[in-house]
């Protein structure tokens, strides 16, 4: 216990990159779940157990099963490298937390947009807010052994755009949590990669140009 919170705390004095992420979804889609099973601190959450109050207003349709909720966000973090840390947000589901989306989002370098298939109305929501925000995101649809779905169906369904990688995932899983982190970290790249690309060859292009406009001094 001891080593483990020096070597955390040695590894908060010597990372030089925090990079934020969200996790969002419907309502008991599996985004505390997830931020439980691959992050290496312990989790902060802010769940409520479920009351009478809000069974008017919350939709339970499929996961009657569940007993308590995040009122505020979930919190965890996982270490990719010693200098490189992502810290993890989890937002609430349900359509009355919602107004705390924008302001988790602030900041934010990519996010995960966790599916139920069950319930896929219930991510329509958190892909337009993202889209809105221009915020960065990948697919992840988990398993509650559900009706089975091709990725193509569910890309339709989603109306996701062909860029958007869309994988399966057990939230409960540790390693299938950190593959979807991974994943997103790869789609974050590309776009860097393929932003970054158009204007080196801007640069060359120009350059080129230039240089076939000089007059010659040999």
């Amino acid at each position: 216990m001891d080593s483990a919170t020096s070597n955390q705390n040695a590894l908060a004095g010597t990372a030089d990159n925090g990079l934020k992420i969200v996790i969002v979804g419907g309502f008991g889609a599996g985004k505390t779940t997830m931020v439980r099973s691959v992050s290496e601190i312990r989790p902060l959450n802010t769940e409520e157990t479920m009351t009478q109050a809000g069974a008017a207003v919350d939709d339970t349709a499929g996961v009657h099963a569940k007993t308590a909720t995040t009122v505020a966000f979930d919190f965890g973090r996982i270490s990719i490298d010693e200098r490189t840390i992502l810290y993890l947000f989890g937002a609430p589901g349900q359509e009355r937390f919602w107004f705390l989306w924008d302001r988790l989002f602030s900041g934010t370098l990519g996010a995960v947009v966790l599916v139920d298939t069950r319930r896929l109305a219930d991510s329509w929501y958190a892909i337009d807010r993202l889209e809105h925000h221009g915020t960065p995101f990948i697919v992840a649809c988990n398993d509650f052994g559900g009706p089975v779905h091709s990725l193509e169906q569910l890309r339709e369904a989603l109306d996701l755009s062909p860029e958007i990688p869309l994988i399966d995932c057990d939230a409960r899983d540790r390693t299938s949590s950190k593959y979807v982190l991974i994943t997103l970290l790869q789609h974050l790249h590309a776009l860097s990669s393929a932003t970054s690309a158009p204007s080196t060859t801007s640069t060359t292009s120009t350059t080129a140009a230039t240089s076939a406009r000089e007059p010659s001094t040999t």
